[in-house]
């Protein structure tokens, strides 16, 4: 992830209104930094999941090494398994693979406060896989969507 996504990715986490700061994808947690700028400033803490056992431990490592530990939760699992139980989410990141885009967006879509945002990563430089997502939000009258030409593409939906 380019600086610039990261940076967008803290503007828009920290003016999201009140709720759970969620990030769905961890991988090695860079874009997660990010995020707990923003969660620091809110005085809030970020919840991230990441399936890959090993992709966890990176992430864990990062956060030892930045020493932030105390303002992340980090979920080695399927996600999908936990995000029916966050019912007042504010802010939702996903970077994730590309094939649960559409049932991450499902699951929290319903559960986002009014104001709050869904954020998804590389709908442009995935543009096949993903644009079916796109069409959808773009039709979704729960939502407001575009698309960020920042990075790799990255949709924004609020909640109205």
């Amino acid at each position: 992830m380019p600086p610039e996504t990261g940076r967008f990715l803290a503007l828009m986490a920290a003016g999201a209104p009140d709720g759970a700061i969620l990030e769905i994808g961890a991988s090695a947690g860079y874009s997660s930094l990010w995020l707990i700028l923003a969660c620091l400033e809110r005085g809030d803490s970020l919840v991230t999941f990441e399936a890959s056992p090993e992709k966890a431990q990176m992430a864990h490592e990062t956060f030892e090494q930045a020493r932030v530990e105390a303002h992340v939760r980090l979920i080695q699992g399927d996600a999908h398994d936990y995000l029916g139980g966050y019912r007042q989410v504010a802010f939702c990141f996903l970077d994730a693979e590309k094939e649960i885009y559409r049932s991450c967006y499902d699951l929290v879509v319903p559960n986002l406060v009014p104001g709050g945002l869904f954020l998804a990563d590389n709908v442009i430089s995935h543009q096949d896989e993903l644009q079916p997502l796109v069409e959808h939000t773009f039709a979704d009258e729960r939502v407001d969507a575009l698309v960020v030409p920042i990075g790799k593409g990255v949709l924004l939906c609020r909640r109205r």
